[in-house]
């Protein structure tokens, strides 16, 4: 390697290590942080009550208190520089006894007891001169009625009382209308037939029959005789049965 490009590289080197330098000496110093608790004329301060910090007359940061505690960052404005000024901090309306100074990167945990201005004086008040006492004066008529109150609530209910006793019977209701007349019932089924009446008498006799003829026909007309004799008693009972069936209906 040349002696040129030897001092070539170690100039690029020394330029390296030199630019983390050069960066922090152009960025700006970090914040002073600050908090802790506050009270405010022997109390602790309500939340919401604001905590403010002053450098050189101007608040440099501002927050509220919530439970009791505040915190916040103090940063350097750019173009200004807050390297070792006071920094004078006031809860409320009261001025902290607690100061600061301010450093980069720096900060504390800084409890501030706070006191409200002076009270002002209180009047002591002068009695006032005794008077000589003057005789009572006259009574005053008196004023008119006050208005009626509001009615009170409704009392409790009161216990039920005795069952009272039975009344007379009343007296008897006039009858009611007669009612409208039922439908005609329906027609009964024929009854059964009655019994057969007893035999009526035995009618007259018949006149006699002609004489038959001699012999042998002697004894077969005799025969026919008796025959129409019965079967004219069963006709003679018969229409006797008839007449009185037919007496009966």
């Amino acid at each position: 390697m040349t002696k040129a490009k030897l001092l070539a590289l170690m100039a690029i080197m020394a330029m390296v290590l030199a630019l983390p330098a050069m960066v922090l000496a152009q960025a700006p110093p970090r914040p002073a942080v600050f908090g802790g608790s506050a009270t405010l004329d022997g109390v602790t301060a309500a939340d919401g009550t604001t905590v403010t910090a002053t450098i050189d007359g101007v608040v440099a940061a501002t927050t509220t208190l919530s439970g009791g505690n505040y915190a916040f960052s103090i940063a350097q404005p750019p173009g200004s520089s807050y390297a070792g000024k006071e920094i004078i901090f006031k809860v409320g309306t009261g001025s902290a006894a607690q100061k600061a100074t301010w450093t980069a990167d720096g900060g504390d945990i800084l409890n501030l007891t706070a006191v409200s201005g002076p009270p002002p004086a209180t009047a002591i008040p002068v009695p006032p001169a005794a008077s000589a006492v003057g005789p009572a004066g006259p009574a005053g008529t008196a004023g008119a009625a006050g208005a009626s109150g509001v009615p009170g609530p409704a009392g409790a209910k009161g216990d039920k009382g005795d069952a009272g006793a039975t009344g007379n019977a009343g007296a008897d209701g006039s009858a009611g209308a007669a009612g409208i007349d039922g439908t005609v019932g329906t027609a009964g089924a024929a009854g059964a037939a009655g019994a057969a009446g007893p035999a009526g008498p035995a009618g007259p006799a018949g006149s006699a029959g002609a004489d038959g003829a001699a012999g042998k026909a002697a004894g077969g007309g005799g025969m026919l005789s008796i025959i129409a004799l019965i079967v004219a008693v069963v006709a003679l009972v018969a229409a006797g049965g008839g007449i009185v069936m037919g007496g009966r209906r």
